[in-house]
């Protein structure tokens, strides 16, 4: 669902930005779309990048095997492939890699058993725009896929079940992003249960506790399932179950020369962890290199206008734990080039103890581009002060992060140390210490 979504995101995003432009003293027009020919332009893309990267010929042509079936252990160190297109293959080896992903989970739901509806895997085979959008969970899926069909037309209902979205985020990033969305038309509905789903001629209804929602299409966008049926796991002895096969750091399950990576683990639900930790478990299987994934600082992005980009805990978190720390901040209003664009939603916000990196989010324009900084420098114990003392080119959203740094200098001008340099030094002025707000 990564590369459709973020076409259509890409799409939308032009639709609306044509339709803002008078924001940028320019003419507000509406784009006349075709959705069918967009969603086979969307499909288009993903089969593209299929071809190149993920399709067996890609495979074959570096010298691997690819054999098209479905595989089952019959021990911890064979397997059974039943193929589309010959006898069973039998193979033994010494290493073994489960990459078998996760599905869309179902809700839990009254109802839903006889109603269909769309998830991320069905979603972008659609062909005509519902008029009227309900979506359960508001989580990235949810609130990125309720503003993009938002922004082309449907009426889009969100429904949660949390008192506010993005409950791991930053509460004051989710709560302008969440108002931003509804700004824009959605109905959110968050701290309300669905009691029951059915049919109401050739739409649907939802009875939930904050009332009845009638939609002509449901997306369903409440998780993910790993995949950890029918693969003779117990045959193996692998210990499983339904939230996924657990692994340590190297991707290493509790069976010696069986290891587990990306979706199917259930640690983690994105791509480039799926890669980064297949990564580690290959180097260690077949290099033996004692390779770990690191989870501290682990990204993630909500592609949404603007995008919500975060790692580590957050404020609430760390306040829970009881933790020390320090918060620096830097507005996107503040922000030159964010001004120049129109982009002034959001902000860069860094948690650190010593000038050292816990956490940060930032919600705004290419926040998760930004992300990546913060994460190598939190990755590999660059401080603050360093952030600071690297030259960022003007005007760009990166210098945010930077002018966010500079707060960790701003921290130690006391009106006291600016007195004694005066003494020191001979300097006139007036005395102008930092009062602890960061802007």
């Amino acid at each position: 669902g990564c590369v459709p979504s973020k076409a259509l995101l890409h799409a939308t995003r032009v639709v609306h930005e044509a339709r803002t432009a008078e924001r940028i003293g320019l003419a507000g027009a509406e784009l006349p779309f075709d959705f069918g020919r967009l969603m086979e332009h969307i499909r288009s893309l993903r089969r593209r990048i299929y071809d190149e990267a993920d399709a067996p010929p890609v495979f074959e042509a570096m010298g691997a095997a690819v054999v098209r079936g479905a595989a089952v252990f019959t021990g911890a160190d064979a397997v059974a492939i039943e193929r589309e297109d010959g006898p069973t293959l039998r193979l033994t080896a010494r290493s073994f890699l489960i990459a078998a992903g996760a599905r869309p989970a179902a809700p839990q739901v009254p109802g839903i058993e006889t109603t269909p509806y769309l998830t991320s895997d069905t979603l972008f085979e659609l062909t005509a725009l519902p008029a009227r959008l309900a979506i359960l969970g508001g989580g990235a899926i949810g609130m990125e896929m309720g503003q993009a069909f938002q922004r082309l037309g449907s009426r889009v209902v969100l429904i949660d079940r949390g008192e506010r979205l993005l409950r791991r985020e930053d509460a004051g990033h989710a709560a302008v992003l969440s108002a931003r969305l509804a700004g824009e038309g959605i109905d959110i509905r968050s701290g309300a249960a669905v009691q029951f789903i059915g049919r109401q001629g050739e739409a649907l209804r939802l009875e939930t506790t904050t009332g009845p929602v009638e939609a002509d299409a449901l997306l369903a966008a409440v998780g993910r399932t790993p995949n950890v049926e029918g693969l003779g796991l117990a045959a193996a002895g692998v210990e499983h179950s339904g939230e996924g096969i657990p692994v340590d750091g190297s991707g290493r399950t509790n069976v010696p020369g069986i290891y587990a990576v990306g979706d199917v683990t259930g640690a983690h639900f994105q791509t480039h962890m799926s890669e980064h930790t297949a990564k580690i478990a290959v180097m260690r299987a077949l290099l033996k290199l004692p390779l770990r994934t690191e989870r501290k600082v682990t990204p993630r992005v909500i592609y949404t206008d603007p995008e919500l980009a975060a790692f580590g805990p957050s404020e609430e978190a760390l306040q829970k734990e009881g933790a020390a720390y320090q918060v620096y901040r830097f507005p996107y209003d503040r922000l030159d080039r964010a001004i120049t664009e129109g982009k002034e939603t959001g902000g860069v916000k860094i948690l650190a103890r010593s000038g050292r990196i816990l956490g940060a989010s930032v919600l705004g324009e290419r926040a998760g581009e930004l992300i990546c900084e913060l994460a190598l420098a939190a990755s590999h114990g660059v401080s603050l002060r360093r952030i600071a003392d690297t030259i960022h080119p003007y005007p760009t959203y990166g210098l945010g992060v930077r002018r966010a740094a500079d707060q960790w200098y701003a921290r130690k001008q006391t009106v006291r140390a600016v007195r004694w340099l005066q003494r020191i030094f001979r300097l006139h002025g007036r005395a102008q210490g930092n009062d602890g707000r960061i802007v």
